[in-house]
């Protein structure tokens, strides 16, 4: 117990896998939620929206359209792939300096 409390053992192994996936499976859910939660909440923000929504929508040809969408997608798929990157990253980490400490 007292190696916990003075920080020589470490418990961020752990701590990195539920943090990982409360990033990756949480938050954007969670944003999601958040942005139409904000929407509703204030009528401002919601027309603003819905205007600039739709003046980009109604300019856009069809294939545009594929091209933004898969763009939005492809770029999701990166931020997920680094996100589990870095956690690996660190995760690494950990397990070197537990390895070098043994």
């Amino acid at each position: 117990m007292m190696d916990f409390l003075t920080f020589k053992t470490f418990i961020s192994t752990d701590a990195l896998i539920v943090f990982y996936y409360i990033g990756a499976l949480v938050l954007p859910v969670g944003l999601w939620i958040l942005l139409f939660w904000l929407l509703r909440k204030f009528k401002l923000m919601n027309a603003v929206f819905e205007q600039g929504k739709s003046m980009i929508w109604e300019t856009l040809t069809g294939q545009q359209k594929i091209r933004l969408m898969t763009l939005f997608v492809v770029c999701f798929l990166f931020m997920e792939l680094f996100w589990r990157m870095l956690f690996e990253f660190l995760i690494a980490y950990m397990q070197i300096r537990d390895a070098l400490l043994q």
